[in-house]
């Protein structure tokens, strides 16, 4: 039985698609084959009639390519500045998204699609700063030609001999609201092209060489038409299911192969290949599994398993369904993919027989109305009607179904026995209740019974167990009694309607428990996939992953299970952690590589060593092959359903997935780490080569002054000179201090010589050693009297302050005060050192402590970076923290606390 009615879940989701759709912009994409064939100005047409229509229009990004004609339809148009970004001595004109979403119009235009934004943008591709705009509800007009699309990207590859870099993926064409196909025949494009309307001579020259071949344009010209097709049949699905169309529209050449246990199913998959070669047409091959092919034998099940093989090998989508009535749900699949003609194969019953168990040709042609049927005996007879009649050719539907096979309408088993059994004690107990009841309260008792053995055994006892009762009823309680006699002939309608009654009763609990089962099925199967795929999704690490699918797998399908994965030359190997639970003892490592190396299956129940005991399937993801998952099945008979077969691809789809983002993430990091690196390294280069080359040039300056005039000086001149060389070395030895701290300091070689001191000592201790460079800096320090003592290595809290200070003068004019003040706050220690300069830029207090950061200020006298990412580690190595904030009165104020605890109990001498 067929329900009609709509999916709740479906509703729902085309509500909450409409109402997302309601909030985001409109995207239409200008569709072209190449370039030159009018994408922009059929854009900018379009932008002008909109703009004629009173809506608020701005170009955000156009490229002309210097085209006259283009150009002057920018005229009159709103253009929005681009951003301009230096690049490698190059002056970049980017489209600048936040200028776009500050002016908000109601339409934009934003040219190249597929564009890779400059380094240092928001996004790294145009198409994300598009989805941007489209998500604050900005209508977008956009281009983009069929070698771009992510899909396409190898296909194009190999048509031109040229690779495309820069690609959009397939679902911002899928989600577009409007594609428009801008189509120029290639001769045309070609006299373009000489003309210089596409490219400058000299690129024009070279693009006639290579790309613009008039073969590849022609190749491009049908791709993007094909490409616009599917667009365009996906549009009127989504119509015809937005309004409840069930009716078929035969508009798209479709073949379906609904195959059966016959014998003759291969030969129909070859026959509809061949078939939809000649028309260029999809084909699906559908394996409908009723009541009855759920109990085939293990050949039959192998052989619907061989074919569907057969059918992907060949090209076919395939679909397995599951269902109580086969013509029901070949005709419901028909009308979801709007397909048209329904070819079956040629009944074996004939005569009283066909109208016995009925025939599902006579079904469909009763029921599929608007669906031509075909009816085929052989293979051969199909063909020659295909090549014979050309109205025959333009099928769009070919249902191939295997000849229906002749079964007995009873096998006598135990259920049948249990029938009898249950028949048995309904007649009981109405032979107990015959005293005290009518007659109609005893049919009541049979049917009760018929409705109990079909719950419980199905449709072909419940039919037995049917016209036992109506038998016993007769002989036993309708008058005269013990015959087959009738006294009154009204018992006769009475026989029939219970009859009648019963069997349709037998027959819905049947078909109701036969749907319950099917149902409890599925949900078993979505669960666990739900259960896989949820767990992998919350996991990190690979062994945690491997350990999570072979337990998956090993539950769901009743085997053990192992995935085995390559090393970095690409051999398979065992693994070592805790994925090897439940594994595969002995499990071929050779075979494993021979999967992994062809990416096709292996063992038990394959084309590849099928005799194995093991089932070997490749882990294949969308980047490449990542393992192998190895199956020892306890029920080899189970693994081979076809439910389990598609719950089994989709569970290694799965670990695939998982793996590759595993693989994936792992490329990422390290890929950050080395971008992290190789900006340490030009920041460590720019600031040593600044700071190096200033003191040298002062060195060598000074001390060539030395050597050549030295004579003629006088002893106040060489003094200065000498003290000049003196400083600038010690600058260049400060800086080298600074990168051998840095470098110990990260890498964890420094061990703290913690020791009991006053704060008072450590901080005249730094102030002593920078007495010559603050002398034009006054220094207060505010210590209270009781502030207690505390565990540090003061020679490194000394360096703390000396690069407080060092920081303080270089970032203030001379004359500033720096004041130094100390405080007690809970268990920690909070020492301040702050000046009245210009304070900190906003957006900058966390990130001075960066290595190699330097704020730009008209008092900075260079410097590394280093000195506060110093005094971090210093603080944070004595189990502190650091931090800097402005004043309220102006100027910078750089905080550190370290923690206080309890010092020893010092003994008193006895006098």
């Amino acid at each position: 039985m067929n329900d009609q009615r709509p999916d709740p879940d479906a509703l729902l989701e085309k509500v909450q698609r409409a109402e997302a759709q309601r909030r985001r912009g409109r995207l239409k994409i200008f569709f072209g084959a190449s370039a030159g064939v009018g994408k922009t100005f059929g854009m900018l047409l379009a932008a002008h009639e909109r703009r004629a229509e009173g809506l608020d229009v701005v170009a955000g990004y156009v490229e002309t390519h210097k085209r006259a004609e283009t150009e002057q339809l920018l005229e009159g148009l709103e253009i929005l500045p681009p951003r301009l970004v230096d690049y490698r001595n190059t002056t970049l004109r980017e489209f600048d998204l936040d200028a776009a979403l500050k002016r908000h119009p109601a339409l934009i235009l934003v040219d190249e699609l597929a564009h890779t934004n400059a380094p240092g943008s928001r996004h790294p591709k145009r198409w994300q700063d598009v989805e941007e705009l489209l998500d604050a509800g900005i209508d977008v007009y956009t281009a983009i030609n069929v070698q771009h699309i992510e899909s396409l990207n190898d296909v194009i590859s190999q048509i031109t001999g040229i690779p495309v870099w820069e690609t959009v993926p397939d679902a911002v064409l899928e989600g577009a609201n409007e594609i428009e196909l801008i189509d120029l025949p290639p001769d045309e494009l070609l006299q373009r092209l000489q003309e210089g309307k596409v490219y400058l001579p000299q690129q024009a020259e070279r693009a006639a060489q290579n790309f613009f071949r008039k073969g590849n344009l022609i190749a491009l010209r049908e791709l993007a038409l094909r490409r616009t097709a599917d667009r365009v049949d996906a549009q009127m699905r989504d119509y015809r299911e937005d309004n409840a169309i069930k009716d078929v529209w035969q508009v798209k050449e479709r073949l379906l192969v609904c195959i059966g246990p016959g014998g003759s199913a291969e030969n129909l998959v070859r026959a509809a290949y061949r078939l939809a070669q000649s028309l260029k047409a999809e084909w699906i091959v559908v394996y409908v599994e009723t009541a009855k092919l759920q109990k085939l034998s293990k050949e039959q099940r192998d052989a619907v398993l061989r074919t569907l093989k057969l059918a992907e090998e060949l090209g076919a989508e395939t679909v397995t369904l599951g269902g109580y009535q086969l013509a029901d749900e070949v005709i419901a699949y028909a009308r979801t993919r709007n397909a048209s003609r329904i070819v079956l194969g040629k009944p074996t019953y004939s005569g009283w027989k066909r109208w016995l168990h009925g025939s599902l040709v006579d079904t469909i042609v009763r029921q599929a109305n608007e669906i031509d049927i075909h009816v085929v005996g052989k293979e051969s007879d199909f063909l020659a009607q295909a090549k014979e009649n050309p109205y025959f050719s333009r099928s769009r539907l070919y249902l191939g179904l295997a000849t229906e096979e002749q079964r007995p309408l009873f096998k006598w088993r135990a259920e049948y026995l249990w029938a009898i059994v249950a028949t048995a004690i309904s007649t009981a107990v109405a032979w107990a209740m015959f005293d005290h009841v009518d007659l109609a309260n005893l049919i009541m008792v049979y049917l009760l019974g018929v409705v109990v053995v079909a719950a419980r055994y199905g449709r072909g006892p419940s039919v037995l167990s049917s016209i036992l009762s109506v038998v016993l009823f007769d002989v036993l309680f309708v008058p005269p009694r013990f015959s087959f006699a009738v006294s009154d002939t009204q018992y006769l309608i009475t026989f029939a309607v219970m009859l009648l009654v019963a069997l349709v009763i037998s027959s819905m609990t049947a078909s109701t428990r036969h749907q319950a089962r099917i149902a409890g099925h599925r949900e078993r199967r979505i669960a666990s996939l739900y259960a896989l795929s949820r767990e992998l999704a919350a996991t990190r690490g690979e062994e945690n992953i491997l350990r999570i699918a072979v337990k998956h797998v090993a539950e769901v399908f009743e085997a053990q299970a192992v995935v085995l994965l390559p090393d970095e030359t690409g051999r398979i190997s065992h693994p070592n952690g805790e994925g090897t639970a439940q594994s595969c003892h002995g499990s071929d490592l050779s075979v494993a590589q021979w999967v992994y190396d062809h990416g096709q299956m292996a063992g038990q129940g394959t084309d590849t060593l099928p005799g194995g005991e093991m089932v070997y399937l490749p882990l294949l993801a969308p980047s490449g092959m990542r393992g192998v998952l190895v199956l020892l099945p306890l029920n080899p008979a189970r693994l081979a359903l076809p439910e389990q077969q598609r719950l089994l691809e989709t569970f290694t789809s799965q670990i695939a997935l998982a793996l590759e983002r595993v693989k994936l993430a792992g490329e990422a990091h390290n890929a950050q780490l080395k971008i992290e690196t190789e900006q340490l390294r030009n920041a460590l280069l720019s600031a040593i080569s600044h700071d190096l080359r200033t003191p040298l040039a002062a060195i060598v300056g000074a001390s060539s002054s030395l050597a050549r005039d030295g004579d003629r000086l006088d002893i106040a001149a060489r003094r200065e000179l000498s003290q000049a060389i003196y400083d600038e070395a010690t600058r260049m030895s400060g800086l080298a201090n600074n990168l051998l701290d840095m470098a110990r300091l990260q890498a964890g070689a420094v061990v703290l010589n913690r020791q009991w001191q006053p704060l008072e000592e450590v901080v005249g201790g730094a102030l002593a050693g920078l007495s010559a460079r603050m002398d034009k800096h006054p220094v207060s320090a505010r210590l209270p009297s009781d502030l207690p003592l505390v565990e540090i290595d003061s020679l490194l809290i000394e360096r703390v302050f000396a690069n407080l200070l060092e920081n303080a003068v270089k970032y203030t004019p001379p004359g500033t005060a720096i004041e130094i003040s100390a405080a007690t706050e809970e268990s920690e220690l909070v020492v301040t050192v702050s000046d009245r300069g210009h304070g900190i830029p906003p957006g900058e207090e966390e990130r001075i402590f960066e290595k190699f950061h330097r704020v730009a200020s008209e008092g900075n006298q260079g410097g590394a970076g280093l000195g506060l990412t110093i005094c971090r580690a210093i603080v944070e190595a004595h189990g502190g923290r650091i931090w800097a904030d402005n004043l309220p009165s102006g100027g910078a104020a750089f905080h550190f606390a370290l923690p206080l605890s309890e010092p020893p109990m010092i003994e008193q001498e006895e006098s």
